[in-house]
């Protein structure tokens, strides 16, 4: 008998966890991809600017919240390869292992992404709210992902 086939949602799951295993981020690895006609266009993991020092070698430069701004988020990274590498995100499906912040999901409102899945949720949903409100749809992505 053969195996079921995956959904996609359960491939783009796996690939986001896959993608946030790059992170050199010491607090959280975030993975993230940028789907399109249901494929991958861009993916994007939370860490240092290209060139400088990862928070790995360095250590994190924490603001007064005690959040890490040595790191780019991964939405953030994302984006910016895609605009790097003539990517259209117009129409675009964002999946993440973390919710978006509010600085990430104005960036997403601007790409004209229209479905962000995610699957644990930020500290605060001001991001969230920026997201609905503009008319991109929100979803918890919520599937049990296989072991082999």
């Amino acid at each position: 008998m053969a195996e079921e086939r995956i959904s996609r949602d359960h491939l783009f799951a796996t690939i986001i966890q896959a993608v946030s295993q790059r992170s050199t981020c010491t607090r959280a690895h975030v993975g993230a991809i940028l789907v399109k006609n249901n494929r991958v266009i861009s993916t994007g993991y939370n860490g240092s600017p290209s060139g400088t020092p990862h928070c790995t070698e360095a250590g994190c430069i924490l603001n007064s919240e005690g959040a890490c701004i040595r790191t780019v988020h991964a939405e953030a990274n994302l984006i910016a390869f895609a605009a790097k590498n003539g990517e259209n995100t117009d129409g675009a499906s964002l999946y993440t292992t973390l919710a978006p912040c509010l600085d990430c999901a104005k960036l997403i409102v601007n790409a004209g992404i229209k479905k962000v899945y995610f699957q644990v949720p930020y500290r605060n949903t001001d991001g969230l709210d920026l997201l609905s409100d503009s008319g991109i749809e929100v979803y918890s992505l919520v599937v049990v992902l296989k072991t082999w």
